[in-house]
């Protein structure tokens, strides 16, 4: 399993609305992260450079590292989150439907397009739910930055420094960059949006006159 495909799995399972690109955006920063922790790449500042290592048996992340820039100076992470990022929801929907993981329903919880899917009751989307339900930290930051979040009581979704720590198994400062970047392309996105409406709004404004 990954984090960015139970990432997709949570994203349909609980009650929020995920724009696809934040979604999107948030798969390749779970993609990546999970690439650093099979050492596939390391993050040096805003660069991510390639590793030795092989990469994990996933069509996804195998399709993530053959698209690693291997020369220097490397690519930057936020321009991977924009490149690899591209319909990446997308592509995860297709690709689940495809494996039985996903079918379609009346009333969904989460709308691509016109077609509302669910996932399958599957040992991926238990794995999935059991990470959400444990608050496994990489996991919850990404759903955080893309809006979605745990409903129970604070008391229950807190997590403390030795328990993110232990989770991860990851560089903090590596993880940490990456879940920066993925946040701050989501309000780039965002601001994208907004700019686009405001000038729609004018730009009507024009053609329906005083």
């Amino acid at each position: 399993m990954t984090t960015a495909k139970d990432l997709f799995i949570i994203a349909m399972d609980l009650k929020h609305s995920v724009g696809q690109g934040d979604l999107s955006l948030a798969l390749a920063g779970a993609e990546l992260i999970d690439l650093i922790g099979a050492g596939v790449v390391a993050v040096d500042l805003d660069r991510i450079v390639p590793g030795a290592a092989p990469t994990p048996d996933d069509r996804f992340m195998g399709e993530a590292a053959a698209g690693l820039t291997r020369q220097a100076p490397y690519e930057r992470i936020e321009d991977w989150l924009w490149r690899r990022g591209r319909d990446l929801s997308a592509a995860y929907q297709a690709a689940l439907e495809e494996n039985g993981e996903l079918k379609p329903q009346r009333s969904g919880r989460l709308s691509f397009g016109s077609e509302r899917v669910e996932p399958v009751d599957t040992p991926a989307r238990r794995h999935a739910a059991d990470r959400w339900e444990e608050k496994e930290p990489v996991l919850a930051a990404l759903a955080s930055v893309v809006g979605i979040d745990d409903e129970r009581p604070d008391d229950e979704t807190a997590l403390d420094d030795e328990r993110s720590d232990d989770a991860t198994g990851l560089d903090d400062e590596a993880v940490t960059t990456v879940v920066a970047a993925v946040h701050d392309a989501v309000m780039e996105l965002e601001a994208v949006r907004q700019r686009r409406t405001i000038e729609n709004a004018a730009f009507a404004n024009i053609w329906r006159g005083p």
